[in-house]
């Protein structure tokens, strides 16, 4: 009897979601590479969910604690920002191979589902805490109400990002031009922590007007995904 054929990286690259044209080009084909890997160990969805939270939790974790080391010297900004780099980016592209293993094997379910929300709001607490960290140690005077309206307009990605799931999904822009899609770049998620840990490398001392930028961004967005959700619903 011929053994089934096992699914390629492309076949799992072909069930991915999207999430912009970062995502698309780096995240989501890492993770069909790590959806296919698993595939073959025979691992389920919900093991690259944990496997995610975790990686993303303990690169997180390391940043604010070498925050204040960093801001003093003591250690090379350029370490701390490896650490985000790569923990960061493979723990995304884990939760992207996720999606695409269960979409593939079938082995999607609502509990899967659920587990993987919850583990992103997590791993996503845990980055904002990191960025946060780093901006204080090296910006004593960042005031609180910064941190505060960073930390909540943050989530906006990722609420909107599960409401556009199912059928009542919707885009304020719904061209696929390069340009556009390029100017969306400041909201693919891939794109962003890929920013984010180039600071903390880079420049750790500007992660305070990193975090002004993306609370500007992430706040305007809210506000104008709140007037586009009111006009369709006054129609």
């Amino acid at each position: 009897m011929t053994e089934p054929t096992r699914p390629t990286v492309a076949d799992f690259h072909r069930t991915n979601r999207g999430g912009g044209l970062f995502s698309e080009s780096v995240s989501q084909w890492i993770g069909a590479a790590l959806a296919a890997v698993a595939h073959r160990l025979g691992l389920r969805p919900t093991a690259l969910t944990i496997a995610n939270l975790i990686l993303g939790l303990t690169a997180s974790v390391l940043v604010v604690a070498l925050a204040e080391p960093v801001a003093e010297g003591r250690v090379p900004a350029w370490v701390v920002g490896l650490v985000a780099l790569v923990g960061w980016q493979l723990a995304y592209a884990l939760d992207c191979a996720d999606g695409q293993l269960a979409r593939v094997t079938g082995q999607g379910s609502p509990a899967g589902a659920r587990v993987d929300v919850l583990c992103d709001v997590a791993a996503q607490i845990a980055l904002v805490a990191a960025l946060t960290a780093t901006a204080v140690a090296q910006s004593p005077s960042t005031p609180a109400w910064l941190v505060t309206a960073f930390a909540g307009t943050w989530m906006v990605n990722l609420v909107t990002s599960v409401m556009q799931a199912g059928p009542n999904a919707a885009s304020m822009v719904t061209s696929t031009s390069l340009l556009v899609r390029l100017v969306k770049l400041i909201r693919d998620y891939g794109a962003v922590i890929f920013a984010a840990a180039l600071v903390l490398f880079l420049a750790p001392g500007l992660t305070l007007w990193l975090i002004v930028a993306f609370t500007v961004i992430n706040g305007g967005f809210l506000l104008a995904s709140i007037a586009f959700a009111a006009r369709a619903s006054l129609r």
